[in-house]
Protein backbone atom coordinates (compact mmCIF):
# COMPACT_ATOMS: atom_id res chain seq x y z
CA UNK A 1 0.00 0.00 0.00
CA UNK A 2 1.70 3.20 -1.02
CA UNK A 3 1.40 6.67 1.03
CA UNK A 4 -2.02 8.05 -0.79
CA UNK A 5 -3.41 11.44 -0.06
CA UNK A 6 -6.89 11.31 1.05
CA UNK A 7 -8.70 14.24 -1.05
CA UNK A 8 -11.78 16.18 0.11
CA UNK A 9 -14.27 16.07 -2.25
CA UNK A 10 -17.38 13.40 -3.27
CA UNK A 11 -16.71 9.74 -2.61
CA UNK A 12 -19.41 7.26 -3.56
CA UNK A 13 -20.38 4.86 -1.21
CA UNK A 14 -20.61 2.10 -3.79
CA UNK A 15 -23.40 -0.19 -5.10
CA UNK A 16 -23.03 -3.85 -5.77
CA UNK A 17 -24.14 -4.95 -9.41
CA UNK A 18 -25.52 -8.55 -9.28
CA UNK A 19 -26.77 -10.66 -12.25
CA UNK A 20 -29.98 -12.38 -12.05
CA UNK A 21 -28.43 -15.37 -10.53
CA UNK A 22 -27.57 -12.78 -8.20
CA UNK A 23 -23.94 -12.85 -8.60
CA UNK A 24 -21.67 -9.85 -9.29
CA UNK A 25 -21.20 -8.78 -12.27
CA UNK A 26 -17.91 -7.59 -12.50
CA UNK A 27 -19.00 -5.94 -16.25
CA UNK A 28 -21.62 -3.54 -14.63
CA UNK A 29 -19.19 -2.76 -11.94
CA UNK A 30 -16.15 -1.76 -14.26
CA UNK A 31 -18.85 0.65 -15.97
CA UNK A 32 -19.47 2.15 -12.59
CA UNK A 33 -16.56 2.73 -12.12
CA UNK A 34 -15.45 4.43 -14.55
CA UNK A 35 -19.16 6.27 -14.16
CA UNK A 36 -18.52 7.71 -10.84
CA UNK A 37 -14.91 8.73 -12.16
CA UNK A 38 -16.22 10.73 -14.78
CA UNK A 39 -18.96 12.47 -12.73
CA UNK A 40 -15.91 13.93 -10.51
CA UNK A 41 -15.44 11.39 -7.77
CA UNK A 42 -12.20 12.09 -5.56
CA UNK A 43 -12.55 8.34 -4.23
CA UNK A 44 -14.66 5.62 -4.14
CA UNK A 45 -16.08 3.95 -0.73
CA UNK A 46 -15.85 0.21 -1.92
CA UNK A 47 -18.39 -2.06 0.57
CA UNK A 48 -20.05 -0.79 2.50
CA UNK A 49 -24.15 -0.49 3.22
CA UNK A 50 -24.61 0.27 0.01
CA UNK A 51 -22.52 -2.19 -1.48
CA UNK A 52 -24.93 -4.67 0.71
CA UNK A 53 -21.84 -6.04 2.61
CA UNK A 54 -24.04 -7.21 5.48
CA UNK A 55 -25.35 -9.79 2.67
CA UNK A 56 -22.11 -10.69 0.82
CA UNK A 57 -19.15 -13.22 2.14
CA UNK A 58 -15.50 -12.36 2.96
CA UNK A 59 -14.66 -13.88 -0.42
CA UNK A 60 -17.11 -11.83 -1.84
CA UNK A 61 -15.92 -8.39 -0.54
CA UNK A 62 -12.40 -9.46 -1.05
CA UNK A 63 -12.67 -9.68 -4.13
CA UNK A 64 -15.11 -6.62 -4.54
CA UNK A 65 -12.75 -4.55 -3.04
CA UNK A 66 -9.41 -5.69 -4.97
CA UNK A 67 -11.25 -5.21 -8.47
CA UNK A 68 -12.31 -1.50 -7.76
CA UNK A 69 -8.60 -0.97 -6.22
CA UNK A 70 -6.99 -2.29 -8.88
CA UNK A 71 -9.65 -0.70 -11.81
CA UNK A 72 -8.69 2.73 -10.01
CA UNK A 73 -5.32 2.60 -9.71
CA UNK A 74 -3.56 5.91 -10.67
CA UNK A 75 -6.69 7.62 -10.63
CA UNK A 76 -8.73 7.82 -7.40
CA UNK A 77 -8.08 6.20 -3.88
CA UNK A 78 -9.98 3.49 -2.92
CA UNK A 79 -11.17 2.53 0.45
CA UNK A 80 -13.33 -0.94 1.83
CA UNK A 81 -14.62 -2.03 5.15
CA UNK A 82 -16.21 -5.49 5.26
CA UNK A 83 -16.04 -5.16 8.84
CA UNK A 84 -19.34 -7.34 9.59
CA UNK A 85 -18.82 -9.78 12.03
CA UNK A 86 -19.78 -9.39 16.08
CA UNK A 87 -16.72 -11.91 17.09
CA UNK A 88 -13.47 -10.42 17.98
CA UNK A 89 -11.37 -13.33 15.71
CA UNK A 90 -13.49 -12.70 12.55
CA UNK A 91 -13.22 -9.03 12.98
CA UNK A 92 -8.96 -9.42 12.93
CA UNK A 93 -9.42 -11.70 10.38
CA UNK A 94 -11.97 -9.36 8.00
CA UNK A 95 -9.68 -6.06 8.36
CA UNK A 96 -7.06 -8.06 7.45
CA UNK A 97 -8.26 -10.03 4.86
CA UNK A 98 -9.31 -6.51 2.83
CA UNK A 99 -6.59 -4.68 3.86
CA UNK A 100 -4.20 -7.35 1.69
CA UNK A 101 -6.21 -6.21 -1.30
CA UNK A 102 -4.06 -2.94 -1.35
CA UNK A 103 -6.79 -0.42 -0.92
CA UNK A 104 -5.79 3.09 0.55
CA UNK A 105 -7.48 2.47 3.93
CA UNK A 106 -9.22 -0.17 5.60
CA UNK A 107 -12.46 1.32 7.27
CA UNK A 108 -13.66 -0.11 11.18
CA UNK A 109 -17.66 0.30 11.62
CA UNK A 110 -18.57 1.92 14.54
CA UNK A 111 -21.44 -0.13 16.04
CA UNK A 112 -19.03 -3.51 15.60
CA UNK A 113 -17.11 -2.40 18.57
CA UNK A 114 -19.66 -2.38 21.35
CA UNK A 115 -23.12 -3.47 21.91
CA UNK A 116 -26.02 -0.98 21.63
CA UNK A 117 -26.58 -0.89 25.46
CA UNK A 118 -22.61 -1.13 26.28
CA UNK A 119 -20.67 2.72 26.83
CA UNK A 120 -18.42 4.35 25.56
CA UNK A 121 -15.61 3.28 27.71
CA UNK A 122 -16.59 -0.76 26.99
CA UNK A 123 -16.16 0.74 23.11
CA UNK A 124 -12.84 2.31 23.43
CA UNK A 125 -11.59 -0.73 25.36
CA UNK A 126 -12.42 -2.74 22.37
CA UNK A 127 -10.83 -0.63 19.83
CA UNK A 128 -7.83 -0.44 22.08
CA UNK A 129 -7.53 -4.46 21.75
CA UNK A 130 -8.45 -4.05 18.00
CA UNK A 131 -5.30 -1.59 17.16
CA UNK A 132 -2.81 -4.25 18.65
CA UNK A 133 -3.90 -6.56 16.02
CA UNK A 134 -3.55 -4.36 13.01
CA UNK A 135 -0.26 -4.11 11.69
CA UNK A 136 0.41 -0.32 11.73
CA UNK A 137 1.37 0.35 8.64
CA UNK A 138 -2.44 -0.51 7.32
CA UNK A 139 -4.23 3.04 7.46
CA UNK A 140 -8.01 3.00 9.07
CA UNK A 141 -11.03 4.87 8.78
CA UNK A 142 -14.43 4.99 10.49
CA UNK A 143 -18.17 4.63 9.10
CA UNK A 144 -21.16 5.23 11.54
CA UNK A 145 -23.07 2.59 9.60
CA UNK A 146 -26.59 2.66 10.25
CA UNK A 147 -27.02 -0.82 10.15
CA UNK A 148 -27.73 -2.92 12.64
CA UNK A 149 -27.81 0.33 14.69
CA UNK A 150 -26.03 3.24 14.13
CA UNK A 151 -23.34 4.27 16.89
CA UNK A 152 -22.12 7.95 16.59
CA UNK A 153 -18.85 9.14 17.66
CA UNK A 154 -18.82 11.56 20.49
CA UNK A 155 -16.19 14.59 20.39
CA UNK A 156 -13.97 12.47 22.80
CA UNK A 157 -13.82 9.16 20.89
CA UNK A 158 -12.86 11.23 18.09
CA UNK A 159 -10.18 13.33 19.32
CA UNK A 160 -8.86 9.70 20.89
CA UNK A 161 -8.71 8.52 17.56
CA UNK A 162 -7.56 11.36 15.59
CA UNK A 163 -4.91 11.97 18.04
CA UNK A 164 -3.61 8.54 17.46
CA UNK A 165 -2.69 9.41 13.81
CA UNK A 166 -3.99 5.98 13.02
CA UNK A 167 -7.13 7.09 11.16
CA UNK A 168 -7.80 9.01 7.77
CA UNK A 169 -11.44 9.27 6.64
CA UNK A 170 -14.34 9.36 9.01
CA UNK A 171 -17.79 8.83 7.17
CA UNK A 172 -19.94 10.93 9.57
CA UNK A 173 -23.49 9.88 9.54
CA UNK A 174 -25.03 11.77 12.79
CA UNK A 175 -27.17 14.06 10.54
CA UNK A 176 -26.08 16.72 13.43
CA UNK A 177 -24.32 19.84 12.40
CA UNK A 178 -23.34 20.39 16.50
CA UNK A 179 -21.92 16.67 16.43
CA UNK A 180 -20.01 17.01 13.61
CA UNK A 181 -18.72 20.63 14.42
CA UNK A 182 -17.71 19.23 17.56
CA UNK A 183 -15.69 16.39 16.03
CA UNK A 184 -13.93 18.78 13.42
CA UNK A 185 -12.77 20.71 16.33
CA UNK A 186 -10.46 17.91 17.65
CA UNK A 187 -9.58 16.68 13.58
CA UNK A 188 -7.94 19.87 13.26
CA UNK A 189 -4.15 19.17 12.07
CA UNK A 190 -4.75 15.14 12.07
CA UNK A 191 -4.35 12.92 9.88
CA UNK A 192 -8.65 12.39 10.43
CA UNK A 193 -10.81 13.89 8.34
CA UNK A 194 -14.70 14.13 7.90
CA UNK A 195 -16.45 13.54 5.01
CA UNK A 196 -20.36 14.40 5.76
CA UNK A 197 -23.23 11.71 4.72
CA UNK A 198 -26.33 14.05 4.76
CA UNK A 199 -27.28 16.81 2.20
CA UNK A 200 -28.93 18.65 4.98
CA UNK A 201 -26.36 19.51 6.93
CA UNK A 202 -23.76 19.40 4.08
CA UNK A 203 -22.79 22.74 3.18
CA UNK A 204 -22.46 24.23 6.89
CA UNK A 205 -20.13 21.18 7.75
CA UNK A 206 -18.02 21.91 4.33
CA UNK A 207 -17.47 25.82 5.74
CA UNK A 208 -16.58 24.27 9.58
CA UNK A 209 -13.95 22.81 8.11
CA UNK A 210 -15.40 18.93 6.63
CA UNK A 211 -13.48 18.00 3.42
CA UNK A 212 -16.19 16.26 1.55
CA UNK A 213 -19.35 13.87 1.07
CA UNK A 214 -19.98 10.64 1.10
CA UNK A 215 -23.43 9.29 1.21
CA UNK A 216 -26.29 7.82 -1.16
CA UNK A 217 -27.01 10.23 -3.16
CA UNK A 218 -23.78 10.12 -5.33
CA UNK A 219 -24.64 7.35 -6.45
CA UNK A 220 -27.33 9.48 -8.77
CA UNK A 221 -26.29 13.02 -8.68
CA UNK A 222 -22.49 12.59 -8.28
CA UNK A 223 -21.51 15.61 -10.20
CA UNK A 224 -23.30 18.18 -8.02
CA UNK A 225 -22.51 16.55 -5.08
CA UNK A 226 -18.54 17.52 -6.73
CA UNK A 227 -19.64 21.19 -8.15
CA UNK A 228 -21.11 21.64 -3.93
CA UNK A 229 -17.41 20.32 -2.38
CA UNK A 230 -15.70 21.98 -4.45
CA UNK A 231 -17.55 25.65 -4.39
CA UNK A 232 -18.72 25.82 -1.34
CA UNK A 233 -18.08 29.29 -0.82
CA UNK A 234 -19.80 30.93 -4.02
CA UNK A 235 -22.85 32.67 -3.93
CA UNK A 236 -24.59 30.12 -6.01
CA UNK A 237 -23.81 27.55 -3.78
CA UNK A 238 -26.87 28.10 -1.69
CA UNK A 239 -29.53 27.89 -4.03
CA UNK A 240 -27.40 24.28 -5.34
CA UNK A 241 -27.31 22.59 -1.61
CA UNK A 242 -30.96 23.45 -1.04
CA UNK A 243 -32.04 21.55 -4.16
CA UNK A 244 -30.00 19.02 -3.51
CA UNK A 245 -31.50 18.06 -0.05
CA UNK A 246 -34.58 18.03 -1.28
CA UNK A 247 -33.89 15.65 -4.19
CA UNK A 248 -31.98 13.33 -1.61
CA UNK A 249 -35.68 12.30 0.06
CA UNK A 250 -35.98 9.84 -2.85
CA UNK A 251 -33.65 8.23 -0.09
CA UNK A 252 -36.46 7.24 1.23
CA UNK A 253 -38.16 5.34 -1.59
CA UNK A 254 -36.63 1.93 -2.29
CA UNK A 255 -32.95 2.14 -2.22
CA UNK A 256 -30.31 0.77 -3.45
CA UNK A 257 -32.99 -0.29 -6.46
CA UNK A 258 -33.94 2.77 -7.32
CA UNK A 259 -30.28 4.18 -7.73
CA UNK A 260 -29.12 0.69 -9.99
CA UNK A 261 -32.43 1.92 -11.77
CA UNK A 262 -31.35 5.27 -11.93
CA UNK A 263 -28.20 4.52 -13.56
CA UNK A 264 -29.98 2.09 -15.64
CA UNK A 265 -31.17 5.55 -16.93
CA UNK A 266 -27.93 6.60 -17.29
CA UNK A 267 -27.21 3.84 -19.68
CA UNK A 268 -25.14 1.30 -17.27
CA UNK A 269 -25.25 -2.34 -18.03
CA UNK A 270 -27.10 -2.89 -14.31
CA UNK A 271 -29.88 -4.83 -12.76
CA UNK A 272 -31.91 -3.35 -10.04
CA UNK A 273 -31.59 -7.09 -8.15
CA UNK A 274 -30.57 -6.54 -4.91
CA UNK A 275 -30.41 -9.09 -2.00
CA UNK A 276 -31.60 -6.49 0.71
CA UNK A 277 -34.42 -4.92 -0.93
CA UNK A 278 -36.98 -6.81 -3.26
CA UNK A 279 -36.30 -5.28 -7.13
CA UNK A 280 -40.42 -6.22 -7.17
CA UNK A 281 -41.16 -3.86 -4.49
CA UNK A 282 -39.87 -0.80 -7.04
CA UNK A 283 -43.24 0.39 -8.69
CA UNK A 284 -43.88 1.93 -11.98
CA UNK A 285 -44.84 4.86 -10.31
CA UNK A 286 -41.42 4.81 -8.09
CA UNK A 287 -39.78 4.29 -11.51
CA UNK A 288 -41.48 7.14 -12.51
CA UNK A 289 -40.42 9.13 -9.39
CA UNK A 290 -36.70 8.12 -10.33
CA UNK A 291 -37.15 9.29 -13.81
CA UNK A 292 -38.64 12.92 -13.08
CA UNK A 293 -35.33 13.07 -10.37
CA UNK A 294 -33.20 12.21 -13.89
CA UNK A 295 -34.74 14.81 -15.28
CA UNK A 296 -34.45 17.55 -12.41
CA UNK A 297 -30.81 16.76 -12.12
CA UNK A 298 -30.43 17.27 -15.90
CA UNK A 299 -31.86 20.41 -15.88
CA UNK A 300 -29.45 21.21 -12.77
CA UNK A 301 -26.43 20.07 -14.60
CA UNK A 302 -27.03 22.33 -17.63
CA UNK A 303 -27.29 25.23 -14.56
CA UNK A 304 -24.76 24.59 -12.22
CA UNK A 305 -21.72 22.42 -13.97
Amino acid sequence: MEETNFPGGVWPVMLAPFNKNDELDYGALEELIEWYIYNGAAGLFAVCQSTEMFHMSLEERVNYAKFVYEKALGRVPVIASGHISDSFDDQIKEIKAIAATGVDATILITNRLAKQEESDEVWLTNLERLLKEIPKDIKLGFYECPYPYKRVLSKELTKYCADSGRFYFLKDTSCNIENIKSKLQVCKGTNLKLYNANTATLLESLKLGAVGYSGVMANMQCSLYAKLCNSYVSKEVLKLSDELTICALIERQLYPPNAKYYLQLEGLNITTNCRVKDEKELTDTSKSEVQMLRRITEHMKKEYL
